[in-house]
């Protein structure tokens, strides 16, 4: 057999303080990036180099690792160099208000047309005011006036002048014009007028009623005549305010000379500004207004400029991180006002996104924020496929709305996107979203660890001492940077790597330079460190605590003494995402006469997990291959997990399981002193585990707490050798020889440790050693054999006997 018992030495890698050619960190040169993460770097240049469509990237790695913090320091290198992207606005359309026009200008240049359109409206209300106000316009307003009035009183005249050379009078009366006879110059009363001559009477109304019907002709030349009045008013007013307002108008056309679709804007503004040039009159001082200063505000809504996205105070491409990606907050949004009871918008209320934001440069998010916002995905996916910028309400896109809204003209999008989360979803989405693969071309997956070396360390130290002086923390000794390494190791599982999740190293710097600041400390040192430690597991143990007290009280039976069959230590993680432990769990076993049959009970009762179920059924698969291939496994077993009330799952009990079967089968007494966890596979043959160092202190600590006779151990997996990094007093108690830790790689070799009995080879008839393991179950086995047979074989009757 080739059973070892571990030594002190290789239960714990130390790094040694004097390797590390520093006395504190305050004598290293920071780490410039995140070390050991080459693969995701390279990745992360070639995404963002390529110029490609559909090169977007995907970080992925578990949260803290570090992702977001180099990915953003990458782009920020490159957006550096990038060049900067134009600004973006939205002007009014005078031609289709609902469809506000988008224009692009270079960096800097919108916020200055924003206040050139702002000083331009002023300057146009007192340059239109100034020139309605001159002598001039008055003389020439005053003259089309006139010449409508002497029009309209020439024709009166002319044909009152008629009217009298028929002794007939045109009088204006308040009810409009008259025409009445006259007599010697008189008006003729209308008794006198019955008092003439029928036949006088008749020529006088002849003549009033011809005289009438050209006063109807001259009245209705009369609103012809005002319409030709006020057009021509109306072209001295444009005159006016053509003159006005074109020299202010055209100091912004050579302004932005060089902008086309500005130009046509400029003449489109020029043409409503002379249409609404009443607007801009200023009233007199005193004199009542018609429009108070809210709906004169609104009056000049139109002439505003709303700038979307500025660059003015930018260098470079923007890199943008948007941390609650809502779909309003990516694709942008048309916001509304409400007055009087009614919702009402306009252009102005038009606000950018995160992607507009990012136009021309990166934009970084999490994947999963994007992924549980309603309709935040498809938005994203929709604009990069599109590669341009549409804002829309969700309720018309999805048809839920019918009211008229705001149609802004969609804008180009040339955008990098780079999406961090973890592996499990970029592989959920790379299976169950076609357009994921045609989109996000690149996957740039952090690394968890890093391998140990001296080089390495150093690197390592380097970085914390990045993470030292950007958070303004003590110095830290050699001895506590060693401390620190030693528990990254810890953390990553193994003694050949260095963790690479960022957060917990700079969680243990943070509460290492608190307990060295309370103790008044110019620097850190290693029991700074380790207290640190000790305080991350005690705020966190108290389940821990209750199960033992559990454990010591008897009300969760575990034996550490004795000799018992059927009967196994076994050993279970509880996870607690940042805080996991172990302890032991008594496995027991039953075995009767039966038909082959190994009975799980967690899963008879659906307690047992799928990995579970499968190390059983790979133990049953053991067992009959290596002690029943030539016969019938006649032999009923019964395996469970005692006291266990919840799901069990995993197969690293599979070991403890087969040891505990074949006891209860054979009926030799198993070590309660020793605890053991592995998995096998259908030779035989162990396999590594997960949580070693956790299972070993959960043993060790009841044990401790029962009081260590020197007999007690942990039988561990070999290949989990490379894994060992206890605590130091499971160090110091092995080095005394109170506790042991055994390294197998065999059931075989596992029983032999349990029973203290020789397990027995097979020979080449078959057989195995008489007094082993294996040979009192192979013997126990042929027993319920020929049970079985005994109690399934016919009986003989005479006439067989005769026969024979």
């Amino acid at each position: 057999m080739s059973i070892t018992e571990l030594s002190a030495a290789e239960l714990y890698r130390r790094c040694d303080p004097d390797t590390l050619s520093f006395r504190t960190t305050l004598e290293l040169e920071p780490a410039a990036d995140i070390i050991g993460q080459q693969r995701a770097t390279d990745a992360l240049r070639f995404g963002v180099g390529i110029r490609r469509e559909g090169y977007n990237l995907f970080v992925l790695g578990p949260n803290g690792i570090g992702k977001h913090t180099l990915v953003e320091r990458y782009l920020k290198q490159q957006a550096a160099a990038d060049p900067q992207p134009v600004d973006w606005c939205y002007l009014y359309n005078f031609s289709a208000p609902h469809q506000p026009m988008a224009l692009s200008l270079p960096a800097g240049t919108a916020i200055r047309l924003r206040q050139d359109m702002e000083r331009l409206v002023g300057d146009l209300r007192t340059a239109i005011t100034l020139a309605f106000e001159t002598e001039e316009y008055h003389a020439r307003i005053h003259g089309v006036e006139e010449r409508y009035k002497q029009r309209r009183e020439q024709a009166f005249h002319a044909l009152a002048d008629e009217a009298a050379t028929k002794d007939i009078a045109l009088l204006k009366t308040a009810e409009g014009f008259a025409f009445t006879p006259l007599q010697d110059s008189k008006v003729v009363e209308p008794d006198e007028f019955e008092a003439l001559p029928e036949q006088r009477r008749d020529e006088i109304s002849a003549q009033i009623k011809a005289l009438q019907e050209q006063l109807q002709s001259v009245i209705h030349q009369i609103p012809q005549w005002q319409r030709e009045m006020r057009e021509g008013i109306r072209t001295i007013n444009d005159d006016v305010g053509l003159f006005a307002v074109k020299h202010l108008i055209d100091e912004l056309r050579h302004r932005y000379r060089d902008q086309d679709k500005l130009q046509v804007y400029f003449n489109a503004l020029q043409d409503d500004v002379i249409d609404h040039l009443n607007e801009f009159l200023i009233p007199d001082e005193g004199a009542p207004s018609l429009q108070g200063d809210a709906a004169a505000e609104a009056a000049f809504r139109r002439y505003r400029v709303n700038v979307l996205v500025s660059h003015h105070e930018q260098n470079g491409a923007p890199v943008c991180y948007e941390d609650s990606p809502l779909h309003q907050n990516l694709v942008g949004s048309v916001e509304y006002l409400s007055q009087l009871g009614a919702l009402v918008t306009d252009f102005l209320l038009i606000k950018a996104g995160a992607l507009h934001k990012a136009n021309g440069g990166y934009l970084v998010l999490d994947a999963h924020k994007v992924l549980t916002m309603p309709y935040a995905w498809e938005a994203l996916k929709r604009a990069l496929r599109s590669r341009t910028l549409t804002i829309e309400s969700l309720g018309k896109i999805y048809g839920l709305m019918a009211t008229q809204s705001l149609e802004p003209e969609p804008i180009p999008l040339d955008i990098k996107v780079v999406l961090l989360g973890d592996r499990m979803l970029y592989y959920l989405l790379l299976s169950y979203d076609p357009e994921f693969r045609e989109l996000f071309k690149v996957a740039a997956d952090f690394e968890d660890h890093l391998e140990f070396s001296s080089a390495n360390a150093l690197l390592y130290a380097r970085m914390m001492a990045a993470m030292i002086r950007g958070e303004g923390l003590l110095p830290f000794s050699a001895g506590a940077v060693a401390r620190i390494i030693e528990h990254s190791m810890r953390l990553a599982g193994d003694r050949d790597r260095l963790t690479a999740h960022r957060l917990s190293m700079a969680d243990l710097l943070r509460e290492a330079d608190f307990w060295a600041r309370e103790r008044k400390a110019s620097q850190a040192e290693a029991p700074d460190v380790q207290q640190a430690i000790d305080m991350q597991v005690q705020r966190q143990d108290r389940m821990r605590r209750n199960l033992h007290q559990a454990i010591q009280r008897d009300q969760i039976l575990i034996r550490t003494d004795g000799m018992q069959p059927g009967t196994v230590n076994g050993l279970f993680v509880v996870d607690l995402d940042e805080f996991s432990f172990a302890l032991p769990a008594r496995v027991t076993a039953t075995a009767r006469l039966g038909e082959g049959e190994i009975v799980d009970i967690e899963r008879e009762v659906e307690l047992g997990g799928a990995l579970h179920s499968k190390g059983v059924l790979i133990l049953a698969s053991f067992i009959g291959s290596r002690y029943a291939y030539a016969r019938p496994l006649s032999l009923t077993g019964n395996i469970v997990f005692e006291q266990s009330y919840g799901i069990v799952e995993g197969d690293s009990a599979s070991l403890a399981e087969c040891c505990a079967l074949l006891s209860a089968i054979c009926g030799i007494p198993v070590r309660q002193s020793l605890a053991i966890t592995g998995s096998m596979n259908q030779h035989g043959e162990v396999q590594p585990i997960g949580g070693v160092n956790e299972k070993i202190e959960g043993y060790f600590d009841v044990c401790i707490t029962r009081g260590l006779t020197g007999q007690q151990g942990v039988i561990i997996p070999r290949s989990n050798m490379l894994n060992l990094m206890l605590r130091s007093d499971v160090v110091a108690a092995v080095a005394a020889g109170r506790f042991h830790i055994y390294a197998i790689s065999s059931v075989d070799e596992a029983l032999e440790m349990l029973t203290g009995i020789s397990a027995g080879s097979i020979d080449e008839s078959g057989n195995y050693p008489e007094g082993s393991v294996n040979r009192a179950v192979a013997d126990r086995l042929q027993y319920l054999a020929d049970l079985r047979h005994e109690y399934t074989a016919p009986p003989r009757g005479h006439g067989d006997d005769e026969v024979a």
